[in-house]
């Protein structure tokens, strides 16, 4: 059972605007500056959580900037004081003991506020380009399965030995241990059957694309049927998160012609969509979940409905909510001024309505 009330993320702007890179009324900023004033307006404005994506190189076009996830990730944790920092990482990347280390780092920075998101890649360019090679679907997924149980057992604190296919590891421990918590929170994405095991077998937080509302609950009753392990550790019942495009308006009406500007203004980067799909791993089952719908927006976008009126878009998340949603992540265009509308006029009404 969800909690009584939903969390709220925002995507931080890693590599710019989230539905249309060609937007006049967002000119296209993935700097720091940006991020740092972005995330620290959201924790103002009552944001729980901030996701920063890791890539390093830009995803849709090459010559374009890219913030890096997990500097970046230190510094909002120094700058911040209540926000959850959640910072994306691809196991082929970093050896799980260093990694282990700055993400322990990271948690002492935040006082308690940090959280990886393990994600199995998608753009061979990144990987194939560094030398690194891109394996199939499935042994990324067998890679990742070791390398976040190296990650666990070093964040728990315990000494860690492990023999496995792609890492050995001999008695190694890392100190200081994690003061606030058994560790930080884990979340997991993706939607093949690899990634739901994974996510029932080590995660704390599925990250569900966005979708429509019928879509979710049988993803939810899937992996929720799931056995949670209970050794070496028991693990606590599983939660989930939807990643989410939002429009809220004044009206519906308002909310639609936002939406078809955003489409318009999409369709200007035809160039850069084809070659982000040709260099993504056609056996991704989230690029297979976008073809069946049009969309504005990552991971998801528009896809889960979250467009409309104000009372429409509160509605439709108490009814995601109601489903099992915990947490929210979220995007807009224009990002800012979008953001602040939410908190003001979305959230105290998804609250209401829960409430009652």
């Amino acid at each position: 059972m969800s909690a009584t009330f939903p969390r709220f993320g925002i995507w931080a702007l890693v590599h710019g605007s989230r539905a249309a890179l060609q937007d006049p009324d967002e000119p296209y900023d993935a700097s720091w500056a940006r991020n740092r004033a972005l995330v620290l307006e959201a924790e103002r404005l009552g944001y729980d959580s901030v996701l920063v994506a890791q890539h390093t190189i830009n995803p849709h076009d090459g010559e374009r900037d890219q913030l890096e996830a997990w500097t970046a990730s230190a510094a909002l944790a120094a700058l911040t004081s209540r926000i959850e920092i959640i910072a994306a990482i691809k196991p082929y990347l970093y050896h799980p003991v260093v990694l282990a280390k700055m993400a322990q780092q990271i948690e002492h920075i935040s006082g308690g506020r940090f959280a990886v998101n393990l994600v199995n890649a998608w753009n061979r360019p990144e990987l194939e380009r560094a030398g690194i090679g891109f394996d199939d679907h499935d042994a990324r997924y067998a890679y990742g399965r070791e390398w976040i149980t190296v990650v666990d057992s070093l964040l728990r604190g315990e000494r860690t030995t492990f023999d496995g296919q792609h890492f050995h590891v001999d008695d190694y421990v890392l100190r200081p241990a994690d003061p606030f918590r058994a560790r930080p929170r884990i979340y997991v994405g993706g939607e093949s059957e690899p990634a739901r095991q994974l996510v029932a077998d080590k995660g704390d937080v599925w990250f569900i694309n966005g979708q429509p509302l019928d879509d979710v609950k049988r993803l939810i009753a899937d992996v929720s049927a799931r056995a949670r392990p209970t050794h070496p550790v028991p693990l606590a019942p599983l939660n989930f998160g939807l990643s989410a495009f939002v429009i809220s308006r004044e009206t519906d009406e308002a909310a639609g012609r936002h939406l078809s500007h955003l489409f318009e203004l999409a369709t200007k980067d035809a160039s850069v969509r084809q070659r982000q799909q040709a260099n993504t791993d056609p056996k991704a089952v989230m690029f297979q979940t976008f073809a069946q719908t049009p969309r504005v927006g990552s991971n998801g976008g528009t896809a889960a409905g979250l467009v409309g009126s104000h009372d429409t878009v509160a509605q439709r998340i108490a009814a995601f909510h109601r489903a099992g949603i915990e947490l929210f992540m979220l995007q807009f265009q224009p990002f800012e001024a979008d953001m602040r509308t939410f908190a003001e006029e979305v959230i105290p009404r998804v609250r209401a309505l829960l409430a009652r």
